[in-house]
């Protein structure tokens, strides 16, 4: 696939990614009435169904990374070059600032907020790290072994992340960065962004290195079986 059609795919995939998550999480606190409990489920289950969805119709076109973490261990691990990283990485960014946009305008919010929901404790920096190393690991081992499994994989993987990390489980780079330009559930206050993409960043290393180790040093890929 050409470079312009797999960013295009990247930044599509990521524009719906967010508009599903802020979407989901506005729709669901409204539904809820001051319940959060079911407004996260509500959340996790929508990103959950949806990610699966985006994964499969994505993945031939651009690998379906969504993530810059994602696309990072692809360079490192040597399935895509630094520039194509770098541009899959900005496409992600856009896109998800779009997906943001999309999500007020379809519920009548301002185009343009700043989230004031602070996450800024020690515990959910912690919680960063281990939902990025479980989401890393996730990918790389079953595209490994179970390439065909990725999409329910990471699906599930991520909607069970929502429930047991501290963080709530954003994992991902350009999804922290848009969540900040939103000032509804799914917010996150731009003076937490550092501490959490700091996470997700250790995260990654760690999960790299550890699959790594896990296969015997063999190379894996972070997005399919290496041909």
């Amino acid at each position: 696939m050409s470079l312009g059609r797999a960013a295009a795919g990247e930044a599509i995939g990521t524009a719906m990614l967010l508009a599903i998550v802020v979407g989901s999480g506005i729709m669901g606190e409204r539904l809820a009435q001051g319940n959060l409990a079911v407004a996260l489920l509500a959340n996790s289950l929508a990103t959950g169904a949806g990610l699966f969805v985006l994964i499969v119709i994505f993945g031939p076109i651009s690998g379906a990374h969504f993530n810059p973490v994602v696309s990072a261990v692809s360079v490192w691990q040597g399935d895509l070059t630094l520039s194509r990283g770098v541009i899959y990485a900005l496409a992600q960014i856009a896109g998800g600032l779009t997906g943001v946009i999309a999500a007020h305008v379809m519920f009548g919010l301002p185009i343009v907020q700043i989230s004031t929901h602070v996450r800024s404790t020690f515990g959910e920096g912690i919680g960063e790290v281990i939902a990025t190393v479980g989401l890393i690991l996730t990918i790389a081992l079953t595209s490994r072994f179970r390439a065909e499994a990725i999409p329910m994989a990471v699906a599930a993987y991520i909607t069970s992340a929502y429930w047991f990390t501290s963080s709530t489980s954003f994992a991902n780079p350009a999804v922290t960065i848009a969540r900040a330009m939103t000032d509804t559930f799914a917010g996150i206050a731009p003076q937490s962004v550092v501490l959490f993409v700091v996470g997700q960043l250790i995260g990654a290393v760690l999960a790299a290195l550890v699959s790594r180790w896990l296969v015997s040093g063999k190379p894996i890929t972070a997005t399919g079986p290496r041909q």
